[in-house]
């Protein structure tokens, strides 16, 4: 009898939403919130300026050129000769749903060790005091340990009308979604529910595999394989390639996979024998031989039977 073992088909399905996440990637900054708006600048000009660059109009440019080629049937590999560029550029570029998504944005400002007197500052500052020197020496009397100079530039902005540039919080990974879809509601943070829940109120799709993998999750559980075929069902019709192409690999063991769901049996076992022989070769790599390599597999095991 063949049983598919449970932890590889929840990896499997764990790397299928890393994938989705991957494909959607343009949604993930919605688990952010909304931010809240920067104040209009003085001498700041129309948001034409800010949004013709030259860095938007090659953006604009590329999307324009590999949507007219891709749009009438050629391959990724075909554009890409024709286009003179590498496929995984023509790809990012196809998978778009909008130039806006292929401009590179910069990175949010790393927090510091400043970041809690920022605030300070910005109250002392409108206080009337615009010494770097006073207002460091006052923030290191409050806890900071800093330098001078770290004050001085934080507040060079300032000198000139702007406002203090505060860090922002990063959208996340797609890694990191998936975590948060395969990970037990109940054992979620509150942040992750948070940032989970506004992000699948963005994206349909993360929505949708998001529903899937707890139905998944809930016949591991259960250890009920009842409902295996329409979930496969709903897999091959989710319109999610990466789904599709699980509940297909699926179907050609569904024997197995159901065994796997539903009996106690697994390779669980086996996995820990081989993890345990490849440690054991890494620790010995050419310090000892096959005699002393047989002695510590074997006492391993002993241990094993008799702690766990």
């Amino acid at each position: 009898m063949q049983v598919s073992d449970r932890f590889h088909l929840w990896q499997g399905l764990s790397k299928r939403v890393g994938d989705i996440a991957a494909a959607h990637r343009g949604c993930l900054p919605a688990a952010m919130g909304d931010p809240e708006p920067p104040p209009p600048s003085a001498n700041s000009a129309g948001p034409s300026d800010s949004d013709d660059t030259p860095a938007r109009r090659h953006a604009k440019r590329l999307f324009e050129a590999v949507h007219a080629a891709t749009d009438t049937g050629r391959s990724l590999n075909a554009a890409a000769r024709e286009l003179g560029l590498n496929r995984r550029t023509v790809g990012k570029y196809a998978r778009a749903a909008t130039w806006q998504e292929c401009v590179r944005r910069p990175r949010p400002r790393r927090p510091t060790s400043l970041d809690p007197y920022l605030e300070y500052l910005r109250q002392r500052w409108e206080e009337g005091e615009h010494t770097a020197t006073v207002l460091h020496q006052e923030i290191v009397a409050k806890g900071y340990r800093g330098n001078y100079q770290r004050v001085k530039m934080a507040i060079a902005p300032l000198r000139r009308g702007l406002p203090i540039d505060t860090p922002r919080e990063r959208p996340p990974s797609p890694r990191e979604v998936a975590r948060w879809i395969t990970t037990e509601p109940s054992r979620r943070s509150l942040h992750a529910t948070e940032a989970l829940r506004r992000l699948l109120k963005r994206c349909p799709e993360l929505d949708r595999t998001h529903d899937l993998v707890r139905q998944f999750a809930a016949m591991l559980d259960a250890r009920d394989a009842t409902s295996l075929p329409g979930w496969l069902e709903e897999l091959a019709a989710s319109h999610l390639p990466a789904l599709a192409s699980l509940a297909k690999a699926i179907r050609e063991d569904q024997h197995a996979v159901v065994q796997g769901i539903t009996t106690r049996f697994n390779s669980g076992v086996n996995e820990g024998r081989i993890t345990d022989l490849k440690l054991q070769k890494r620790i010995m790599a050419g310090r000892a031989g096959v005699r002393l390599l047989r002695h510590r597999v074997i006492l391993m095991a002993s241990l094993r039977r008799r702690y766990l």
